[in-house]
């Protein structure tokens, strides 16, 4: 009888143990990263330049995944287009879209950046001025309908993140309806 009741323990004892192991290993896993990046969204990047459209048809209309968008700068502030560089990501995905300048001379699309063209006025001069826009043409089928788009702008001199928007954007009025009608809900 004595035997049933120690190999009863073994599965126990081994699970603690992996468990244990596995703790461990989490452990050295951490301190073996000296730093990991910040993934969490940070709600107080401004967003000065936003993303007013993004078409997913050729100019006849016919849905062909055409991958267009343009920016606006919507802040109060002229920027150096020059020491300007983006990132893009989709669906909470970075693409490897390379946007190292928002200056329209200075990016030439010899190497395939998954961009095929920059223009407008906001990439014509060495300023991006309010209200002007620069629109980007992407690869076809880098966007699709139902996609979220964000579209990061930098700071060349200092790394610095300047502005984010995601697209579609969500208005402020809907935002507050929607919790109106949960918070009546909820009560």
């Amino acid at each position: 009888m004595s035997l049933q009741n120690e190999s009863a323990s073994s599965p126990v004892t081994g699970i603690i143990i992996l468990l244990a192991i596995t703790i461990i290993l989490a452990a050295l896993v951490l301190l073996m990263v000296p730093q990991l990046p910040n993934l969490s969204y940070d709600p107080t990047v401004p967003a000065v330049f936003e993303i007013t459209k993004i078409r997913h048809t050729n100019p006849d209309g016919i849905l062909d995944y055409d991958s267009y968008m343009v920016v606006k700068n919507c802040g109060t502030s002229a920027f150096d287009n020059r020491k300007l560089y983006a990132k893009t990501y989709r669906n909470g995905v970075l693409l490897p879209c390379k946007i190292p300048t928002m200056n329209g001379h200075d990016f030439v699309p010899v190497q395939h950046y998954g961009i095929q063209t920059l223009g407008g006025p906001g990439s014509y001069d060495f300023f991006w001025y309010p209200d002007a826009m620069i629109y980007i043409d992407y690869s076809k089928g880098t966007f699709h309908p139902g996609d979220t788009v964000q579209f990061e702008v930098y700071d060349r001199v200092t790394n610095q993140i300047i502005s984010r928007d995601t697209y579609p954007h969500t208005s402020g009025n809907t935002e507050k309806w929607m919790g109106m009608l949960f918070n009546r809900q909820a009560s």
